[in-house]
């Protein structure tokens, strides 16, 4: 089983939207086969908890107002450092750069086949590292 047009619809308009609000290394993972619950999840990060939100009510809005897809769930909120929406199709993480680092979800899914995402997406793959070695983070690191 791999994931539905919708599921790919929904990750690629989420990855654009977390792009224009210049999130990092977004990824996402065709994760169909492995769980049943959800197609795929796509991963970002941005370096403070205001950007996290950010993000994250720029993915909520676009999905909303171009695809008519609103979450089902909504997690994480109150801290902003590890922020969930479920869309039932797609979950989108949205992560401090810490934690990003700390939890490490690339590890947990690279078995599984990434998706294809926007360029301005693909752009964003090395910014967590690139920003914390300008600002001398030392978790600057992902793999």
């Amino acid at each position: 089983m791999t994931a539905t047009d919708r599921s790919i619809e929904l990750i690629n308009a989420a990855a654009q939207a977390a792009a224009d609000r210049l999130a990092h290394d977004i990824i996402a993972y065709d994760v169909s086969d492995v769980l049943s619950i959800t197609d795929a999840f796509l991963l970002a990060s941005a370096p403070n908890d205001r950007q996290v939100k950010s993000i994250v009510d720029e993915i909520e809005e676009r999905l909303s107002k171009e695809l008519g897809a609103k979450p089902v769930r909504r997690e994480g909120d109150r801290d902003a450092r590890w922020i969930l929406l479920d869309y039932v199709d797609i979950v989108v993480h949205v992560q401090h750069s810490e934690e990003r680092v700390f939890y490490a979800l690339e590890r947990l899914w690279k078995d599984c086949p990434e998706l294809p995402l926007p360029e301005d997406a693909v752009k964003t793959r090395g910014k967590g590292a690139e920003h914390a070695e300008v600002n001398g983070s030392v978790d600057g690191e992902l793999s």
